[in-house]
């Protein structure tokens, strides 16, 4: 028998540990300071050797966190890309204003599910909500590492507001 109290506070703690997770500030840079002082050009230039830009790897970040949203948000599964590359929009230095924003639009609604009493339920085929949630965090936290490396590819590391560095 699992106790109620554990259960609840075992949730209460995912709860407070998963915007830290899709916001970063403690285990890695924050989203806002790695994407703070980037200009349209740096954003959409990639550098040499390197497969994307901080716009390609942002407008990505956007299609995985858009998809599993819907799918949170509606309540039932949906199917999967055909391709990898149909979650890699294009990027032009006009769309870049537009795609930051819209990362942070998808951040904004993430917060809400992060306390919902029914994150064991299945919502995605054997996912449930919290497995999307967390999902969605670690996927985001592994594109904005890269998106530091390609910053520094740039010599655009680190931001006007600070950065790891140390």
């Amino acid at each position: 028998m699992t106790d109620p109290n554990r259960t609840e506070r075992t949730q209460m703690a995912f709860a407070r540990l998963l915007p830290k997770l899709f916001r970063g500030g403690q285990a890695f840079v924050g989203v806002e300071a790695s994407l703070s002082s980037l200009d349209a050009d740096t954003a959409t230039t990639r550098p040499v050797g390197l497969p994307h830009s901080v716009a390609e790897l942002v407008a990505h970040i956007n299609w995985w966190n858009r998809w599993m949203l819907d799918i949170i948000e509606m309540g039932e599964a949906q199917p999967y890309p055909k391709h990898a590359a149909d979650t890699w929009p294009a990027v032009s230095s006009e769309d870049w204003p537009r795609v930051k924003n819209e990362f942070y639009e998808l951040l904004a609604r993430i917060d809400p599910h992060a306390a919902r009493p029914d994150l064991a339920n299945p919502v995605n085929h054997e996912e449930t909500i919290g497995e999307l949630l967390a999902d969605m965090a670690l996927h985001t936290a592994h594109h904005f590492g890269q998106v530091v490396t390609v910053r520094q590819a740039l010599n655009a590391w680190p931001p006007a507001g600070g950065g790891d560095t140390w």
